[in-house]
């Protein structure tokens, strides 16, 4: 009897690539969401969770709730009978986005208490004799092919490190996901995430976080036109977050008052020069109700000499 597999993929792109190229065989649980941004709770699959997730969602990003419904609680219910399944492979991406998702999606799988089931990683990212990282849906079929072929096997500790960091991020203490950093597993990506995630916190002299640095250094350094081709140079360059349109457009929303826009350019105001000379701190300027996961954006401070969070 051949294997039923069941594939948790990182979107819909991804999942149409699959099937088009009849790369695998089985049935697919495609996670359209967002854990990276907004209030979370370890059991994503709660009622009151999925009440916190559709509040935050329509707010923010004006995603109706039956679309929350229709596109991502429907596909919870994949999950009530695992034990049809012999494996399941786990399709995500290197990047803060993705991980979030994966390490809740595993929290959520160790919660159905399957037994014996294989869980497997397939994570793209690094590719011998390219510079760039690559994302899943950027792979030819050959690279691709190849990644499935030699997909990572999780074992238990991976699995349980895993849920552990999900409910870290969940909880009111992220100084805890500090002392994650280090830890070995077979999440290549995991820890410059974490790393990632800590830097997303306002920084200490400035009251922005390293995202927000990187975009006023891109307009300092390179011949920007326009809003609309900065926000091309933010999503190409943006490391490991991992963030799209939806994302970055928030993200550049709030850089506006250290934007001046000439007729030919985007320049850096003057607040702008004071932010990335790191000679004044706008932190009440920015200040906003926005959470990652368990905690408010700006209830900490990051200390980049230390890498570590200041609770205010």
């Amino acid at each position: 009897m051949g294997k039923n597999t069941l594939h948790i993929t990182n979107g819909d792109s991804l999942t149409n690539r699959l099937k088009e190229i009849n790369l695998v065989t089985g049935e697919f649980f495609v996670w359209r969401e967002m854990l990276c941004e907004g209030p979370t709770e370890i059991k994503i699959e709660t009622e009151n969770s999925i009440k916190t997730r559709k509040t935050f969602l329509k707010k923010y990003y004006r995603i109706p709730h039956s679309d929350y419904e229709e596109k991502f609680v429907s596909q919870l219910k994949k999950l009530d009978d695992l034990s049809k399944y012999n494996e399941i492979i786990l399709w995500f991406e290197y990047d803060l986005f993705c991980h979030i998702n994966m390490i809740a999606a595993i929290s959520l799988l160790l919660r159905k208490e399957i037994k014996d089931t294989p869980i497997y990683l397939v994570c793209s990212g690094r590719i011998e004799h390219e510079k760039k990282l690559f994302g899943l849906c950027e792979l030819s079929d050959a690279l691709l092919k190849d990644q499935y072929q030699n997909k990572i096997l999780l074992n238990i500790d991976d699995l349980e490190f895993a849920s552990h960091v999900w409910t870290l991020y969940c909880e009111s203490k992220p100084q805890k996901i500090a002392g994650q950093i280090k830890r070995n597993s077979s999440f290549e990506y995991l820890s410059i995430c974490l790393r990632a995630h800590l830097q997303r916190f306002p920084n200490m002299l400035t009251g922005l976080n390293v995202l927000e640095h990187n975009i006023l250094e891109m307009v300092d350094n390179y011949q920007i036109k326009n809003v609309k081709q900065l926000m091309g140079y933010a999503l190409e360059y943006q490391g490991y977050y991992g963030y799209g349109d939806m994302q970055m457009k928030r993200v550049l929303a709030r850089l506006f008052q250290f934007l001046n826009q000439t007729k030919d350019q985007l320049l850096l105001s003057e607040r702008g020069k004071l932010a990335l000379q790191h000679k004044k701190n706008f932190y009440n300027t920015q200040i906003l109700n926005w959470y990652y996961g368990g905690v408010k954006k700006y209830d900490y401070l990051y200390n980049d000499e230390t890498h570590s969070l200041l609770k205010l």
